[in-house]
């Protein structure tokens, strides 16, 4: 378990990285993988850019730390991502063995942690991931809430 001081630090890499999604155009979310305090992937939402939908942010973060450790399994890590995991992140997130999620803000419509769906407690998933929400929520939130205001 990490401490909460680590948890916020690691969220701000991450919505740095969201920032940088959001001047790019693209929905604005981050991710970090980190192991023993030690960053092994990064990414922000891309799937505009690269014309790939499964560009998000988790995804390029994983891919990242799998090629850096040379290994598809992230055991003992820890996922920051400013936005609740959609589906087809979460299962990667499951699939992928990583230890510990912290996500940011909820999303009501698309989460697969805790909102729209819980796979993380899908009888047939062979994995659960630790859970910590909420951390810096209100920043996150209102990342995505000032983008999507901007474009109406």
């Amino acid at each position: 378990m990490s401490e909460p001081r680590s948890d916020e630090i690691w969220m701000r890499h991450a919505l740095a990285l969201a920032q940088t999604a959001e001047s790019a155009g693209e929905v604005p979310v981050g991710a970090v993988l980190v192991k023993n305090g030690e960053l092994l992937g990064e990414g922000y939402n891309q799937p505009i850019s690269t014309h790939d939908p499964s560009a998000h942010a988790e995804i390029i973060a994983l891919r990242a730390a799998g090629k850096r450790l040379g290994n598809y399994r992230l055991v003992d890590t820890t996922l920051y991502v400013t936005l609740e995991p959609c589906a087809m992140c979460m299962s990667a997130i499951l699939h992928a063995r990583v230890g510990r999620l912290v996500f940011g803000a909820a999303d009501p419509k698309r989460g697969a942690v805790v909102s729209a769906l819980r796979l993380n407690e899908a009888e047939f998933m062979n994995h659960r991931v630790e859970l910590t929400e909420g951390v810096l929520a209100e920043e996150c939130g209102e990342l995505l809430r000032d983008f999507f205001r901007s474009r109406r």
